[in-house]
């Protein structure tokens, strides 16, 4: 079992003076939900998710050796090309969290650019691909300090960091389906970073596409952050962290037989469950809004009339993720354009489907 501890390094053998990199991370939509966490970043319950392929944040990196280390952390950060000193204290928290694994942080100044393919906090996980592309980056430098590190350590560690950053951004890291948190099912996963699904996966999985209906681009009146602490307390959580860890072993089976017709049963509840708890949080709130609930009877309108395997799920915001194999792409993206498209923000919708996790855009 692999502990926190085994990430801190004891000395690098290699220095650098500068470099530069440059990674893309993609996000993630979970199936059964990460919703509640422990301290430092450790989940109440496994969750199951789908990496994405397109909805990616890419993230240059450079850095360069200071003459004076003893100030703390430096860096400056670009988002779309324009500084953004909004987010420069998360980076900051992140750099804290995580310089005890990175005790070369304070070596270096960094020079952040980042932008994402899809709209920042609307519920698409923004955090989770922009926290991964950033530790693989850090991880990158790392590796040029320390050469002989292995493939696996490098992939583990960097999931480790991006969860310290941003919980779900574990996911973003390997592998088209990615467990994270413990689960008696599902051997090698951890609480501490994210695990490609290692169990048997029927093909109908291996190309599933994920159109994104955006129905309220704007940032969320409830940050993620803000509701998995009102988990804590919460009425019905002890109950929630056990459902899911049914609703995963339950689709484990699913996912070796392709049984689609269970795969919308536990993937539909999931979304709901994670509504129901934001709205029995105290305070309650509700991300969704009218056209996200008229999206959803729709598309169970739709699939009751044509027995066609699509389904939604939601994230912590308004949009709608519509789930379906390639094979009824056609199908679905007719019903999608000329039923759907009318509830989304000046009717726009993302296209995207199963990815495989970050890529390096600068060679290694």
């Amino acid at each position: 079992m692999i502990a926190a501890a085994d990430f801190i390094p004891s000395s690098y053998p290699q220095t650098s003076e500068k470099g530069h990199f440059e990674w893309s991370a993609p996000s993630n939509i979970a199936l059964v939900k990460y919703w509640g966490k422990k301290d430092n970043q450790i989940p109440a319950n496994p969750s199951v998710s789908l990496t994405l392929n397109n909805c990616k944040t890419i993230t240059s990196l450079s850095y360069t050796k200071k003459e004076n280390t003893g100030n703390g952390f430096s860096f400056d950060l670009l988002f779309e090309g324009q500084p953004k000193e909004d987010f420069k204290p998360k980076i900051q928290k992140f750099f804290e969290r995580i310089v005890v694994y990175l005790p070369f942080l304070k070596e270096y100044h960094f020079s952040i650019a980042t932008q994402n393919t899809f709209p920042h906090s609307s519920g698409i996980a923004s955090s989770a691909s922009g926290m991964a592309a950033l530790a693989m980056n850090l991880m990158a430098l790392e590796r040029v300090l320390n050469p002989e590190m292995t493939d696996s350590y490098f992939f583990q560690k960097a999931s480790f960091l991006a969860r310290l950053g941003s919980g779900s951004a574990c996911r973003s890291i390997q592998g088209n389906v990615v467990v994270w948190g413990q689960h008696a099912g599902i051997a090698g996963s951890s609480d501490l970073f994210g695990v490609p699904y290692p169990n048997p996966l029927h093909e109908v999985f291996t190309d599933f596409q994920d159109t994104i209906l955006l129905v309220d681009k704007g940032e969320k009146q409830v940050s993620s952050t803000v509701g998995h602490e009102l988990m804590h307390g919460h009425p019905y959580a002890d109950r929630r962290f056990v459902q899911a860890h049914e609703n995963l072993a339950a689709l484990i089976p699913v996912f070796e037989s392709g049984n689609l017709e269970e795969f919308i049963k536990i993937v539909e509840s999931e979304a709901l469950t994670l509504h129901g708890m934001m709205m029995t949080s105290m305070p309650y709130f509700i991300l969704m809004k009218p056209n996200t609930l008229e999206i959803i009877n729709r598309i169970w309108k739709f699939r009751n009339a044509t027995g066609t395997p699509v389904c939604f799920t939601l994230d912590a915001g308004a949009n709608v993720h519509v789930l379906y194999p390639q094979k009824v792409k056609e199908s679905v993206m007719f019903f999608i354009k000329n039923e759907l498209i009318d509830f989304c923000q000046n009717s726009q919708y993302l296209c995207d489907e199963i990815g495989s996790g970050a890529v390096a855009l600068t060679a290694m």
